[in-house]
């Protein structure tokens, strides 16, 4: 293992392109008072491994990457399950849920509409057909007094 400095720490905010700010925390002895005095501090540092807020990782030291960027994400340690994100997983499947109700409902709506468009074109079909018949009877009646017409005028 190398030389450079290695710190722990939990990431506070991702919101950069891979960068993240990550917190790391100290307790030390106050050199007068004898005191334990709790310190952080806040470190910049480029994140390859795509590290979510909450997150504990070990940051290690590297060469600068940008003015305020000198620390690199070597490794997640603990990967934070956050409250909210396990409530959208279930507002998503009750999304779900309610999403496959409305499909059953409109599809037995479509099965019933069709049904109906399927009797209602064969009452149509049953209807222009005897009227067609109607007017054909007609037609050829009408041609038969034509041509009796026309050879008794003959």
């Amino acid at each position: 293992m190398n030389k450079r400095r290695r710190l722990t720490g939990t990431v506070k905010s991702n919101k950069m392109d891979k960068t993240v700010i990550v917190e790391v925390g100290r307790t030390y002895k106050h050199p007068l008072y004898q005191k334990v005095v709790r310190s952080v501090k806040a470190y910049k540092a480029h994140d390859e491994l795509d590290c979510n807020v909450g997150d504990k990782v070990v940051i290690v030291e590297t060469a600068p990457i940008s003015k305020t960027v000198t620390w690199s994400v070597e490794k997640i340690v603990q990967v934070e399950i956050r409250q909210e994100s396990m409530e959208a997983v279930a507002e998503a499947i009750e999304m779900a849920e309610e999403l496959a109700a409305e499909e059953a409902v409109i599809e037995e709506a479509l099965e019933e509409a069709a049904e109906i468009v399927e009797d209602e074109t064969e009452e149509v079909l049953e209807e222009a057909a005897e009227i067609v018949e109607d007017e054909t009877e007609e037609v050829l009646e009408e041609v038969a007094e034509i041509v009796e017409d026309e050879e008794g005028a003959a």
